[in-house]
């Protein structure tokens, strides 16, 4: 069954103007849509208009052009409805030192209009395992459960797509494997996970999907898995028998990136050469093989490969 869009950007651009200076396309013509249920990814490096394309979803910029829609509310049109849909957790951990989780919920939620009786504080606290600080003054909490706090603080109007700003940003590996969990879970019981990082290995394992940005424009968008495939050349090292020099191996796109005793490593294009062809080169040349591995592309090889583009 095929999964609706609740997100739509259609032309979306943005300029900054400054005095006496060239203006600034932050945002060039975006075109992407996020579907309902799917985590996705948005990556770029610093400037490439991440955080301004955020903005403009969460009302805080105002776009140049472009249409944006938001769980089928039009940008222009229903602006409170749009904000409405979204859970927006930011990089930078602010919380009031004096307030505990569960009162900053409440308060957070009281500001949202939501009554007393439907509130979920005490679902949410569960749901980002803090139920047991529910009543700590938040300058107790640390690192990893102030994190957990911003995501509970977007969660109060039970938004259906939470957009996650470099979550993972400055945390150790441990508190980042615990925030990722956070994430699955609710992208489990059906929340649509929008989220920018600067941790491609992260991106290549949570993202159904992800969108690179450079420099205003996006520059790819596609599957995970398709744009892994994008990348063409392959790496693959043998161990062989015994230590052996070789000049030249004459199959198309084979280059020789190093030899080292009795271990070569190749690179080639899969699109022009099968792994099974070398594989007959060295039995035909009576070289016996003992061990082989291979270098896969991963996301990081695509981002490098169109940034640097």
């Amino acid at each position: 069954m095929k999964k609706k869009d609740v997100l739509t950007v259609k032309n979306l651009s943005k300029i900054y103007s400054k005095n006496n200076s060239e203006p600034v396309n932050a945002l060039n013509n975006l075109n992407l849509d996020v579907k309902q249920g799917e985590i996705f990814g948005l990556l770029g490096p610093n400037g490439a208009g991440k955080s301004t394309f955020i903005n403009i979803l969460g009302g805080t910029v105002i776009k140049s052009k472009g249409n944006v829609n938001v769980w089928g509310y039009d940008l222009d049109k229903d602006p409170r409805q749009v904000r409405a849909s979204l859970g927006i957790v930011p990089q930078e951990v602010n919380l009031d030192p004096f307030f505990n989780p569960r009162r900053l919920l409440e308060l957070h939620a009281g500001m949202y209009g939501i009554k007393k009786k439907d509130r979920i504080t005490d679902e949410i606290l569960k749901l980002v395992s803090l139920e047991n600080n529910a009543d700590s003054y938040a300058r107790s909490l640390s690192g990893g459960m102030k994190r957990r706090l911003l995501i509970a603080k977007a969660l109060v109007h039970k938004p259906p797509i939470l957009i996650l700003d470099e979550p993972t940003a400055g945390v150790d590996v441990e508190l980042r494997r615990n925030l990722w969990e956070n994430v699955k879970l609710l992208n489990k019981i059906g929340v649509t996970i929008i989220l920018t990082t600067h941790y491609l290995i992260e991106a290549e394992e949570m993202c159904d999907r992800i969108g690179i940005l450079s420099k205003g424009d996006l520059v790819a968008l596609d599957t995970t898995k398709n744009l892994i495939n994008k990348i063409q050349t392959k790496n693959v090292t043998f161990i062989i028998n015994e230590k052996t020099k070789i000049a030249n191996i004459p199959l198309k796109s084979l280059k020789i990136l190093s030899q080292e005793d009795n271990r070569i490593t190749l690179s080639y294009e899969k699109n022009s050469l099968k792994i099974d062809e070398i594989i007959s080169y060295f039995s035909d040349k009576n070289i016996n093989i003992l061990d082989i591995t291979t270098d896969d592309a991963n996301i990081e090889d695509v981002y490098t490969s169109l940034i640097k583009n």
